[in-house]
């Protein structure tokens, strides 16, 4: 199974439409949260158009969210797929992936949970910094921002059968970082 791993897209159809396009042929799609609304902090991402993002989604029939700090109830009157917080958890290829959008807990507290639920990936959004790495057995996943980064450039992930990579979304989907799953 070939899993998409996006996070923050904070409204942003062009941004997402741009994701997409590298994780169209993924059985699955993960979300790790703040999905329409670009929040107080931010400034509002190019392409903002929630409405039309919404849409996009909604027709999407192989995605799963987590709740962010940003998404509200409104959000889940226009989406059709369940925002799930703190944790959505998905089981694939005999992977336990636990995904959380990450604004209520420290890493080490996340990881720590992973581990009590005996996860093998934790997925979080909410930094807009990628992290690709192992913390003893534990892979620990944040795809960055699709709209919003923090760390330089655009990104998404993706989960394969032996390997998660990285990837910029701007520069012809360059690698930015790779590991083995097992």
């Amino acid at each position: 199974m070939k899993i998409g791993v996006i996070s923050d897209t904070h409204g942003s159809l062009y941004f997402f439409e741009m994701a997409m396009n590298y994780l169209k042929d993924c059985d699955k799609i993960i979300h790790a949260g703040d999905i329409l609304y670009h929040g107080p902090r931010n400034d509002i991402p190019g392409g903002y158009n929630p409405k039309e993002l919404a849409e996009k989604i909604n027709a999407l029939d192989n995605i799963v969210f987590a709740k962010g700090n940003c998404d509200s109830d409104v959000d889940q009157m226009v989406i059709n797929h369940p925002i799930q917080s703190p944790y959505t958890v998905l089981d694939a290829d005999n992977l336990n992936i636990l995904i959380t959008h990450g604004y209520t807990k420290s890493k080490e507290d996340m990881i720590q949970e992973a581990k009590k639920f005996k996860a093998d990936i934790l997925i979080y959004g909410h930094t807009h910094k990628k992290e690709l790495a192992k913390y003893d057995s534990l892979i620990v996943l944040n795809p960055g921002s699709t709209s919003i980064p923090k760390d330089g450039s655009r990104s998404v992930a993706i989960i394969d059968s032996d390997k998660i990579v990285l990837i910029d979304i701007e520069n012809n989907g360059n690698i930015l970082n790779e590991l083995c799953i097992k």
